[in-house]
């Protein structure tokens, strides 16, 4: 059963909503359009902003039900690697040939499973960061770095450890969007 519930968790992760409502409803597959990101940011811009909400959503979910497949499932594996490997999943689809999005929604679904606190810290600084600079990468990153200062004062180490984990992770995957903010080239969301 515990083999079970990790590669369950990984193919839950693996689900590809960009990609499933894109072709379903649009006839399109976004990894042909905008920056080919299997994320909610490119849904939001080619699918428009139902769509983009919708894949986000459903991204956050698939990241909190891995944490609770062990519980679903009866089985003794740790929720949090059921949650890190959905977020591997997100990243690197099997059903899309190991490519995804970025995993910042699928993330904060496995931290909503684990700090729903930290969660709500991190929505808050990603909302003020996005109406002040309009920026959904930048907003993503400090949203995370925000987290991580949280899960440092308030969780405890196996939290503060994976919550740095993906800091560092959101960032890295983020680079690209960081060297376009510093050249003025980045597409602003509004």
């Amino acid at each position: 059963m515990n083999i079970f519930t990790l590669i369950l968790s990984y193919l839950i992760g693996s689900i590809s909503f960009a990609l499933l409502v894109g072709k379903m409803f649009f006839k399109k597959d976004i990894r042909n359009y905008g920056s080919g990101n299997l994320g909610a940011t490119n849904a939001y811009r080619v699918l428009g902003i139902k769509t983009g909400v919708v894949v986000a959503i459903a991204d956050i979910l698939k990241g909190t039900l891995a944490c609770f497949l062990p519980l679903i499932l009866n089985s003794t594996v740790n929720p949090i690697l059921c949650g890190l490997l959905a977020i591997l999943g997100h990243i690197f689809s099997v059903f899309a040939s190991f490519k995804g999005g970025k995993a910042v929604a699928t993330a904060t679904g496995v931290f909503l499973y684990l700090t729903p606190i930290g969660v709500c810290i991190g929505f808050i600084v990603f909302v003020l960061t996005l109406l002040f600079s309009k920026y959904v990468s930048l907003s993503s990153m400090v949203a995370s770095i925000a987290l991580f200062i949280y899960s440092l004062i308030f969780e405890d180490k196996v939290i503060i450890a994976l919550s740095l984990l993906i800091s560092v992770s959101i960032i890295i995957l983020h680079r690209q969007n960081l060297k376009r903010i510093l050249n003025g080239t980045e597409n602003k969301i509004f």
